[in-house]
């Protein structure tokens, strides 16, 4: 796997296929795309861009190519240049058209709900969390700090519905930089995770829900709960079936950029067909930072904005605890989510949504991803080796992998079983389908800590060797 991409300086998503065609090659699709960036608002005033070097290692263009195409957008005005102060873009605010922009909405009271905490296993592999040793402590306590310092004592007070403006405004830039997410922190609403995101939509939209199989269970009951019929939505080796879509669908819950759980990124046929389908979207990006062997795929948001909700938490990155998340909405769903949130809990907790601002202002957010790129990157490789006969379909991405169960092999109940006698928690891949499921595994490798997970992963290569095909041996040329 590629290194550079995983380790390189700050997140910019740039998509030069879609310029190639253009006269001129690579330099010329790179100043398009930037100056399509800039024209979209994806890439403010003032934000500061790569290093003509880290840009050139990250998209495999050569120096001398990002240096022109920069000067070209400095003579442009697109760009800025100062001696010791990098490259940047020069003010030129582009916008959503100020149609799509709704009237600001109110606030108002508030609910919570618990659990009995689990028995920690000895060998933790159960997916859905990251790494929370590695939990950038020292960079959140000193935006704490500076929040805590900074903020008007009405911070303290009732909060827009829709969250914090500092946050959303925050996650309006940093989405657009490295997903391609087109939105205004006047269509963000800030949620405690992806659960209340799709429990809100479930409630506002009505119709079908089609979600995909095999996809998250428990998301599965939060619709159902909530009164909303759930259609099954196959997927394959190409991700979600969308041709399988039809008119009577009110919503589509899919995973474009790595599907839960088979691990492919949607192919480009059915991201057109899903553009071309005509019904809302629900984009669940739950990992889209995590791509190891080269850029993540952009959302499938920034190609149809004004019907697609794109969700994303810091689950993965930070840790579900934090309870933080967030929906970039098309306007005509605004209102109603903001009313439906309003509802739900008055708003969620303020001090986290300022201080994740302020680590994203201060790029200690990007510091801390591109830290555990490195670090996944290492675990899945790690993963692999120790596993060289299981099938692990999917792409070098995300934080879990799915272990498909040979045909005719062990049943999951009775590996399961092997695995939970030798202390492994594991999560069983089955019931992710809507019916009849695949026997397999669902394998977390972030959640141990550094020095844990070489022990759970031989634990876990101990216990599954029982089952592995036998080499034969060597014929005999005697």
């Amino acid at each position: 796997m590629r290194e550079n991409w995983a380790g390189s300086g700050v997140d910019l998503h740039l998509d030069l296929h879609l310029e190639l065609p253009a006269r001129g090659g690579r330099r010329r699709a790179l100043e398009e795309a930037l100056r399509r960036a800039v024209r979209d608002g994806r890439l403010p005033h003032g934000t500061r861009l790569p290093s003509s070097r880290a840009l050139a290692a990250e998209l495999r263009l050569s120096r001398g190519t990002v240096s022109a195409a920069y000067d070209q957008l400095v003579a442009e005005g697109y760009l800025t240049t100062r001696p010791g102060s990098g490259t940047e873009i020069a003010a030129l605010p582009p916008q959503l058209p100020a149609a799509n922009l709704p009237a600001t909405a109110p606030a108002a009271p508030a609910r919570a709900a618990a659990s009995e905490p689990e028995a920690v296993p000895v060998h933790d592999l159960r997916p859905g969390q990251p790494d929370l040793s590695a939990f950038p402590a020292r960079a959140w306590m000193r935006a704490t700090r500076h929040v805590l310092d900074t903020m008007p004592a009405a911070v303290l007070g009732p909060c827009d519905p829709r969250g914090r403006i500092e946050l959303r405004t925050a996650l309006a830039a940093y989405l657009a930089r490295t997903r391609g997410v087109l939105t205004t922190p006047d269509l963000i609403v800030v949620t405690t995770g992806f659960v209340q995101a799709i429990n809100l939509l479930a409630q506002v939209v009505e119709g079908p829900f089609a979600m995909e199989d095999p996809g998250h269970d428990f998301y599965r009951d939060v619709v159902r709960r909530a009164g909303r019929e759930v259609v099954p939505l196959p997927v394959d080796e190409l991700g979600a079936r969308t041709g399988a879509l039809t008119p009577d669908v009110a919503a589509a819950v899919v995973t474009p950029a790595h599907q839960y759980p088979m691990g492919v990124p949607l192919h480009p046929s059915r991201r057109l067909a899903l553009r071309e389908w005509g019904g809302l979207v629900v984009e669940d990006d739950y990992d889209g930072e995590f791509r190891y062997d080269r850029q993540p795929v952009g959302a499938f948001q920034g190609t149809a904005p004004e019907r697609v909700v794109y969700c994303g938490t810091t689950s993965e990155s930070l840790g579900p605890g934090l309870r933080l998340g967030w929906m970039a909405v098309p306007p005509a769903l605004i209102g109603p989510l903001t009313e439906a949130k309003r509802y739900a809990d008055a708003h969620t907790e303020v001090l986290g949504q300022l201080v994740l601002a302020r680590l994203i202002e201060t790029h200690a957010y990007d510091r801390h991803i591109r830290a555990a790129r490195l670090r996944y990157r290492r675990r899945l490789e790690l993963l692999r080796a120790r596993l060289p006969h299981a099938c692990l379909p999917g792409v070098a991405a995300g934080l879990r992998a799915l272990l498909l169960l040979p045909a005719g092999g062990p049943p999951e109940a009775e590996v399961l079983a092997a695995c939970e006698r030798a202390g492994i928690a594991l999560r069983p891949a089955s019931p992710l389908w809507h019916g009849e499921g695949r026997d397999g595994l669902l394998i977390g490798y972030a959640a141990p800590s550094e020095r844990a997970y070489p022990r759970a992963l031989e634990a876990l290569a101990g216990t599954l060797a029982r089952w592995e095909p036998r080499a034969r041996p060597a014929r005999s040329t005697q």
